[in-house]
């Protein structure tokens, strides 16, 4: 994706004259900036998203995002240790049902339960975090039932305990579970940044119009290197 100053990415450069105008004429795409005490949030980094670990049967991972997901954990492997570093607070959430599907709503009316262990089952190898991205000992993991982050989990309050003011949005699938967290994170009047390479989909297109969005309304969607940046110098400042 094209970038044009300060980070931001060159929508204008997708859209036609029309579009153009319709985006200059309502001030979209502003940017909301990182406030002084963000936090990252990595949603749903788990194996049936991204594809079985190395140790793990091959097996069937029909919800997986292929190559997508294995190039932005890669990313995000780096960018999960030097948030660390900078003491930034880092929250997981991980999407998992009953394996009898007694808790997915309506959610299951969309689509089959998969019984397999390379889907989202409670206990199962697929509900596992990826290696590469796994948490640290002060990181906090919650488990949700919905796609935001914010849904019937305790992350708002644990927000609220630590004085975050910006959240710094991670994980998958960028049209589904990071697209829902970020609008209540806008409704919520958290400064949302969408680390563009930290984040992906099982389709581009999705991906691609979700980040425009995001872009758009939401958020300030930014690729990791430019988001590192600012935080390191804000701790390296006099």
């Amino acid at each position: 994706m094209e970038h044009g100053t300060g980070g931001a990415p060159d929508w204008r450069a997708r859209l036609n004259g029309e579009e153009r105008a319709r985006i200059d004429g309502a001030g979209f795409g502003r940017r909301v900036g990182i406030g002084q005490r963000p936090a990252v949030v990595v949603i749903d980094v788990q194996n049936y998203m991204v594809g079985p670990p190395p140790a793990a049967p091959a097996g069937p991972y029909p919800s997986a995002c292929g190559e997508a997901g294995k190039a932005a954990v890669e990313v995000l492997s780096r960018f999960l240790p030097a948030a660390r570093e900078l003491d930034v607070p880092i929250f997981y959430t991980c999407f998992e049902l009953a394996p009898d599907g007694s808790d997915g709503g309506v959610y299951l009316r969309k689509r089959d339960l998969l019984a397999i262990d390379g889907w989202c089952l409670s206990g199962t190898v697929g509900a596992q975090i990826v290696p590469a991205a796994a948490p640290g000992p002060r990181d906090i993991v919650m488990v949700k039932k919905k796609p935001s982050a914010f849904f019937g989990t305790p992350l708002l309050p644990l927000l609220v305990d630590r004085g975050v003011d910006s959240l710094l949005v991670t994980g998958g699938s960028t049209s589904n579970c990071v697209r829902a967290t970020c609008v209540d994170a806008m409704s919520y009047n958290y400064r949302t940044t969408i680390v563009e390479d930290c984040v992906f989909d099982r389709f581009e297109r999705s991906h691609t119009t979700a980040l425009f969005d995001l872009d758009r309304q939401y958020g300030d969607v930014r690729p990791a290197a430019d988001v590192l940046a600012e935080l390191a110098g804000r701790v390296a400042a006099p």
